[in-house]
């Protein structure tokens, strides 16, 4: 019986990933083989990596403590509103956001931009794809 529920439960939390599109795929594919270059004992992206990257405090680029959750709330599923501009950004969640995560050319930009003002560096290959795995199926 118990292993029937944890294979019930794996099963269940892969109905509700998202499907990335094929060049979102080639592009994880692409970060993976990075990721492995920059790290030898690299084994796979993950949800629990990508969490405290989106969610722990930093000194940005302007010099004050910032993390991911100051814009995009502690639910990506809800609006956000960039504290530099005041703007309002739409949910990130692509449960609720169909458009997020469907054009690498955006994903690499938004990456690009936010590892710089919340961490003040370039991303590595491996955070990158952590945190696109934790979004894409944080529900």
């Amino acid at each position: 019986m118990k292993k029937i529920l944890i294979i019930l439960l794996v099963m269940f939390s892969f109905v509700y990933a998202i499907k990335l599109n094929t060049s979102m795929q080639q592009y994880m594919k692409i970060l993976e083989i990075q990721a492995q270059k920059e790290n030898p004992k690299f084994k796979g992206f993950d949800y629990a990596r990508g969490e405290q990257i989106f969610i722990t405090e930093h000194i940005g680029k302007r010099g004050k403590p910032i993390s991911c959750v100051i814009c995009h709330s502690n639910s990506i599923s809800n609006k956000g509103r960039n504290i530099h501009t005041n703007k309002v950004i739409e949910p990130l969640s692509p449960f609720v956001n169909s458009i997020r995560f469907t054009k690498v050319k955006d994903v690499k930009k938004w990456l690009r931009r936010n590892f710089r003002d919340v961490y003040n560096r370039v991303g590595t290959a491996q955070e990158k794809g952590d945190v696109v795995t934790y979004i894409i199926n944080k529900k």
